[in-house]
């Protein structure tokens, strides 16, 4: 019988998931179907339960119902607790699980498609807000030198760092902090990207050899540009971390990993 899964957000008609998690099966020669659900607003949970009743076995979640996911989780994941989001959710006998599986992907595409090791590395991570905290756990686990995460509100880069600043090599500021820093990996955690809005992030932002990452996919960003500007060695967007993510949604379904660098060639 064929496995049911699926993405659901609002929007939807954009998403990418079912392409990949299909190309994912033919991997494998596993016979799912996946679909992409719009959900009404105030009906997330309804329409979730549906599909569970329906002979649904996972779904990936998307905006705008990620913290509804998490509320809606009998189990969580570590990772769901730090980033106090969900992204994916399995349906099993001991009820609904919820992870994230969002830094999973930033770190697999920075360290295994990019050949950036992240250990040792002294990271910035721009912004605060949920796509940052997403992330901030598996960076972590990475073994930078340093993380600085950097906000135009000081008080919620503060407020995100307090779990890990006491026992991590973490710190937080203002937009001011970065100048002059001299970094290996920068990373863009802001929605600017969605808008073109420029960073005041200031000069002599990069290392010799730094990598300058865009969660955005797709097009080229007043923060790539500015990256380009500044002498980062490479500039990359976020299709990478997109894919690794839905790949380590794919694994915790089917127990298998798939071949991401074929899903990335395929797309771009």
């Amino acid at each position: 019988m064929t496995d049911r899964y699926a993405v659901i957000g609002n929007p939807i008609a954009q998403s990418k998931s079912p392409v990949i998690h299909m190309a994912f099966a033919r991997q494998f020669g596993q016979d799912i179907h996946y679909e992409a659900i719009l959900a009404a607003p105030d009906a997330f949970e309804r329409t979730v339960r549906a599909f569970i009743a329906a002979g649904g076995k996972g779904m990936n979640v998307t905006a705008p119902f990620k913290l509804e996911a998490l509320m809606l989780s009998d189990h969580l994941s570590e990772r769901a607790r730090a980033a106090q989001a969900v992204n994916t959710l399995s349906f099993t006998q001991d009820g609904i699980q919820g992870d994230n599986t969002d830094g999973f992907g930033l770190v697999f595409d920075i360290q295994h498609c990019l050949g950036r090791l992240l250990a040792d590395q002294r990271v910035l991570v721009v912004g605060a807000g949920g796509a940052a905290r997403g992330v901030l756990l598996p960076l972590l686990r990475a073994r930078p030198a340093s993380l600085l995460v950097v906000n135009r509100s000081v008080d919620k880069a503060q407020a995100l760092i307090e779990p890990w600043k006491h026992d991590q090599p973490i710190a937080a500021g203002g937009f001011a902090a970065a100048r002059g820093g001299r970094f290996d990996v920068v990373i863009n955690a802001t929605s600017a990207g969605l808008s073109d809005s420029v960073l005041d992030l200031g000069q002599d932002l990069y290392a010799p050899g730094a990598l300058a990452y865009e969660m955005v996919y797709g097009r080229e960003t007043a923060f790539m540009a500015d990256a380009r500007a500044q002498g980062a060695a490479v500039v990359a967007d976020g299709l990478g971390m997109l894919v690794g993510q839905a790949a380590e949604s794919f694994r915790l379904w089917r127990g298998v990993m798939p071949d991401v660098t074929q899903m990335l060639n395929q797309l771009r």
